[in-house]
């Protein structure tokens, strides 16, 4: 039997062949878990998200359970209940704070950059997202707002009297806050560094190393909102592309500094407000991709590999997705067509995918193993393949999972 450090080396060189569109000795599967792992060990949501050792005793055993050929590291996207509490951030409702104690967290939409300040974000973005956007999406910080301007803090007949500011009390006790949030984050890092350790030496190498997301949709989804910025896609077009530019090298930037701090060149991108329904062709064209390309080329050229969950039915974007290095791009396809998917990215990028959930969590074993079945024929032999759900598998039956690992491990060897 292959020692742990063989099985790290087996299952990257097994996910790094299937990126480079090369047939390694069996189909990976690694699914997006989400809170499954709670659930196997009869742990609330509540719970893990507010208990480390908790939650890395429960990925623990998930991993230890079904030996997925990568790992998931919770504490970057589902541990940080603390954190989110000592913020009292806005941007999320979760369990125990606006949810059931049992249910994972919702994304609440909020237009945290107004119209009329699209101006001030993008020629003082820095003085916006401390004045402006931070005290919006973390109340316990709303007393930021009073701060001045540090832009204009200069010399000294006028520039040394700005500390004055945190003489006001609801100031102060914002300033006291961010001591407890930096504690708290502090406390979420080392969690997860050593969680990731085990990870390593138990030989699961990880999912990724880093997030980022497209320009369009990080205006989109954390300052305007969907109804203002389909709005202004008709009335302020420039303000847009304006906007996109100045947040593409912080998007760009944000990859690569948790490639090199976490040691993975895999970078997870979602992709939100590109879908065929969303909005059209030419807008397609115009507003997302021209942004999103750059930031896969200037990724790729940095050495990382962009892992895309494409979200929703992106059929007609098909053919644009392929304009991008090759050997370099896995796209997660979720409800996008299949067979569409490996025609447009033969030749060109790996794809990953698309299990539905739905027979996870309403079928039986059989139905399980019969979907499997059809997405291993249709797309196993040409190599370039990862097995995975179209989104994660928080609610699935348990026997199913069993069902769903078997198969793919049994019939998805070449």
């Amino acid at each position: 039997m292959a020692d742990n450090s063989q099985l790290l080396a087996e299952r990257k060189k097994r996910y790094f062949d299937c990126v480079e569109l090369k047939k390694p000795d069996r189909v990976p599967i690694a699914p997006l878990a989400e809170f499954f792992p709670a659930r196997l060990k009869n742990y609330t949501v509540k719970e893990v998200m507010y208990n480390h050792d908790l939650m890395s005793e429960a990925w623990l055993y998930y991993h230890e359970k079904y030996q997925p050929d990568q790992s998931q590291n919770p504490f970057r996207l589902r541990g940080f209940g603390p954190l989110l509490e000592t913020l009292d951030f806005q941007h999320l409702k979760w369990a125990g704070h606006g949810l059931p104690d049992n249910m994972a967290y919702q994304f609440v939409e909020l237009e945290l950059l107004k119209v009329e300040e699209y101006d001030h974000f993008i020629n003082d973005m820095s003085d916006f997202m401390l004045r402006r956007y931070i005290p919006r999406v973390c109340k316990s910080l709303a007393a930021f707002e009073k701060l001045p301007p540090f832009s204009a803090q200069f010399s000294y007949f006028w520039g040394l009297f700005w500390p004055t500011a945190f003489l006001d009390p609801e100031v102060a006790k914002a300033v006291e806050s961010v001591r407890e949030a930096a504690l708290a984050g502090a406390k979420l890092l080392a969690a997860g560094r050593e969680l990731e350790g085990k990870y390593q030496a138990a030989g699961f190498p990880p999912s990724s190393g880093g997030y980022t997301q497209a320009p369009f949709d990080t205006l989109s989804d954390v300052l305007r909102g969907t109804k203002g910025l389909m709005l202004d896609m008709r009335r302020c077009p420039d303000k847009i592309m304006a906007a996109c530019e100045k947040i593409l090298p912080l998007m760009i930037n944000a990859a690569l500094g948790a490639a090199k701090a976490s040691g993975c060149p895999i970078t997870f991108i979602p992709l939100h407000k590109c879908m065929d329904t969303f909005m059209s062709q030419a807008q397609f064209e115009k507003f997302y991709w021209p942004h999103f390309q750059e930031l896969l080329q200037e990724l790729c050229r940095n050495g990382l590999y962009p892992w895309v969950l494409v979200e929703g039915n992106c059929d007609n974007r098909l053919n644009s997705f392929r304009n991008v290095p090759e050997g370099k791009i896995v796209w997660h396809i979720e409800g996008s067509n299949l067979r569409k998917a490996k025609e447009a990215f033969r030749g060109v990028s790996c794809i990953r995918g698309n299990l539905p959930v739905s027979v996870l969590v309403m079928g039986s074993p059989d139905d399980v193993r019969a979907e499997c079945k059809k997405i291993l024929d249709l797309m196993k032999d040409d190599g370039g393949f990862i097995f995975d759900t179209g989104v994660n598998i928080g609610d699935a039956r348990f026997e199913n999972v069993d069902a769903m690992f078997d198969y793919v491990r049994e019939h998805g060897v070449y």
